[in-house]
């Protein structure tokens, strides 16, 4: 048994990802830095059948992330994929003209920093399995950049760069690197962008392995 592992876990599409990769028969490994969420998440998952784990970690501390996922992969089984999609913090969020040099340092340590880390952990396992599945979640600023948001536009962007040159990289390898981009808001009533819609979309394009971005739906006019 191989482990989904997920860095962000949330009772939206977090919670519905997990719920999709473990009904599938995989365990779940989640990690956030709230360890009072991460019970109640455990608890939901494991009531519907799914063998889950919580683990505490802060992205923005790559030793934090590192140790958690090598935990995960010991506890649980080796990670066959990883999923990276934290919800990025409000003071991210400044207009490109308010915005500092200072401002872009916790935005890129999140968005990139974290990644590499996460990335780095789990790719041993990865390969002595001989395959793997690398997801990355990001709104539609990584794609089209955003003026009044300008810290996830920059550090999206520069994530996206990244999980692009490990999809190149990593095909020889059965790796498979993919970015789900989520133009609007993830709502229950959503068509195309509800926690459950994304979740089975996720998962499709773990067993697909066709392609690198993918669309939520499309960018607005």
């Amino acid at each position: 048994m191989t482990t989904f592992a997920l860095v962000g876990a949330g009772p939206g599409l977090g919670l519905a990802t997990a719920r999709r990769f473990g009904t599938a028969g995989h365990t779940v490994a989640l990690i956030s830095r709230n360890a009072e969420k991460l019970e109640g998440l455990t608890a939901e998952l494991v009531r519907d059948g799914i063998r889950a784990r919580g683990f505490t970690a802060d992205v923005l501390d790559i030793e934090s992330l590192d140790a958690a996922l090598y935990a995960a992969a010991a506890a649980l089984g080796p990670v066959e994929i990883l999923q990276y999609s934290p919800v990025p913090r409000a003071d991210f969020m400044k207009p490109v003209l308010e915005t500092t040099a200072d401002d872009l340092s916790a935005p890129l340590a999140f968005s990139v920093k974290g990644p590499v880390t996460a990335v780095n952990a789990v790719l041993p396992g990865m390969r002595e399995l001989g395959r793997g599945t690398l997801l990355f979640v990001n709104g539609g600023s990584a794609v089209r950049p955003n003026p009044k948001v300008a810290g996830t536009s920059v550090a999206f962007a520069a994530e996206s760069a990244y999980a692009r040159m490990l999809h190149d990289a990593l095909a020889p390898e059965n790796i498979h690197t993919a970015q789900l981009i989520i133009p609007g808001a993830i709502r229950p009533d959503a068509e195309h962008s509800s926690p459950e819609v994304l979740a089975d979309r996720l998962y499709d394009i773990h067993l697909q392995r066709d392609g690198f971005r993918h669309y939520a739906e499309p960018l607005p006019d």
